[in-house]
C-alpha cells in the first residue's frame, strides 16, 4: 500500500501531508481525512492505509502546518488520561489559531491538490474527520457543496458554528457521537437544525464510548466504537462516490 509524503501549497506556505492509495494502479475516489487534535501520527497512517485498502486515495494533511511540520507537538506513544492536560495546554493555542477562515482556505488547497492527482478519480470526493477534524470536515463540505458528496465526523463538535454551517450542505452526512459528548437535549437540537437545513444525514450516539473513541493510541479507545465507525463510513463512501478503477 503506497504511502507518500507530500507538501501542498496553500496561501500560507506549504502544508505537510501524506497520502495512502491502492497499489493496483488506476484512478480512485478521493477522500480528505482530517486528524483529531493530536495531529498526524502512526495511528492516522494506519487508518488511512485501511481506508485506502477499500479503493480510495486518502489525503491526510497537517492542519497546524503554520506552526511547523507534524508532529507539531511532541506526543507520547500512548496518550493516557494523565497526559492529556499537558498535551492540550500545548495544542489549544494551535487549535484556536486555526480559524474557520483558515480551514476553508486550506480546504480549497487540499481539494485542488486531489483534483490534480493522476491516481484520483474525477468524480466527487468524501471528507472525514475526528474530534476537531470532524468540524473541519463539516466546514469543508459546507464551503464546497459542488465537490464534496459525503462527509463524516466522529466525536466532533459539529454544532459549535451554529445551524448556519448546515444550510449549504449537499453532501450526505454521518455523525458518530461519543456517549459522553452529547446530552439527549443537545442531540435533539442538532437534529432539528439538520432537519431544518434539509440535510440528508444519519446521526447516532455510539454506545459505551467517550470522546476520542476511534483512536487506538489513547485511553479513550473503544474497539467496538472503531468498528462501528468503519461500518458507517465505508457504506457512506461506497454509495456516494463515483468509482472508475
Amino acid at each position: 500500500m503506497p504511502l507518500t509524503t507530500l507538501r501542498i501549497p496553500t496561501t500560507d506556505g506549504q502544508a505537510d501531508a501524506f497520502a495512502a492509495f491502492p497499489d493496483r494502479g488506476g484512478r480512485h475516489p478521493g477522500v480528505l481525512m482530517y486528524p483529531d487534535g493530536f495531529g498526524i501520527r502512526p495511528v492516522l497512517r494506519d487508518m488511512a492505509r485501511e481506508l485506502a485498502e477499500h479503493g480510495y486515495y486518502v489525503l491526510v494533511p497537517n492542519p497546524f502546518h503554520r506552526h511547523g511540520p507534524a508532529p507539531v507537538v511532541e506526543l507520547p506513544a500512548h496518550i493516557g488520561e494523565e497526559d492529556r492536560p499537558a498535551v492540550f495546554a500545548r495544542l489549544m493555542p494551535l487549535i484556536e489559531a486555526h480559524t474557520a477562515e483558515r480551514v476553508r482556505g486550506d480546504a480549497e488547497a487540499y481539494l485542488r491538490f486531489l483534483a490534480a492527482q493522476p491516481e484520483v478519480d474525477a468524480g466527487p470526493v468524501g471528507v472525514t474527520g475526528y474530534c476537531i477534524g470532524g468540524l473541519y470536515a463539516m466546514r469543508t463540505a459546507a464551503a464546497h457543496p459542488a465537490r464534496v458528496a459525503a462527509v463524516a465526523a466522529f466525536h466532533a463538535p459539529v454544532g459549535v458554528d451554529g445551524p448556519g454551517l448546515f444550510a449549504p450542505l449537499t453532501a450526505q452526512v454521518h455523525l458518530g457521537h461519543a456517549e459522553g459528548d452529547m446530552t439527549p437535549e443537545a442531540l435533539d437540537e442538532l437534529h432539528r437544525a439538520l432537519d431544518a437545513a434539509g440535510v440528508g444525514y444519519t446521526s447516532e450516539v455510539y454506545p459505551g464510548t467517550v470522546h476520542g473513541f476511534t483512536m487506538p493510541d489513547t485511553d479513550a479507545f473503544s474497539a467496538p466504537g472503531l468498528k462501528r465507525h468503519w461500518d458507517r463510513l465505508l457504506p457512506l463512501l461506497d454509495r456516494t462516490l463515483t468509482r472508475r478503477e
